[in-house]
């Protein structure tokens, strides 16, 4: 994968943390007062997803990438990183592993491994979507 290309998608997965922060944020502050724990987390990891995937559908033409090799490397980046960002700032937090493991076993609607999916898989669902690669 060029670097241009590379340095992009790190641009984007950027982006698509910051998106990712405001969603528990809305979960957090709005949507679990008003529609309880289980709902909120399903609802924020259903948005959180269609989100990832309308950015990568969007940001594809910016990329420059063409071949489905590249657009599944991408979204295998933005999952790495990803995971690399959520163990690296919970565990600063002082988070010990079995909470953060909790997140990736699908409890009190929590649909996180869905959103990882979705994340590695956006890209390349994306370029389908335009009829690339």
């Amino acid at each position: 994968m060029p670097v241009v290309v590379a340095l992009k998608s790190l641009a984007i997965w950027a982006g698509i943390l910051m998106l990712a922060v405001l969603n528990g944020t809305l979960r957090e502050t709005i949507l679990i007062p008003q529609l309880g724990t289980v709902t909120s987390f399903m609802l924020s990891g259903v948005l959180l997803s269609a989100l990832i995937f309308v950015i990568a559908y969007i940001s594809l033409p910016w990329l420059g990438a063409r071949r489905s090799a590249e657009f599944l490397g991408i979204g295998l980046g933005w999952f790495a990183l990803t995971i690399v960002f959520e163990f690296s700032f919970g565990l600063a937090q002082g988070k010990s592993w079995q909470t953060l493991l909790e997140a990736y076993m699908f409890k009190g609607g929590n649909i996180w491994p869905v959103v990882l999916i979705v994340t590695a898989l956006a890209p390349w669902l994306a370029a389908k979507f335009r009829g690339w690669g």
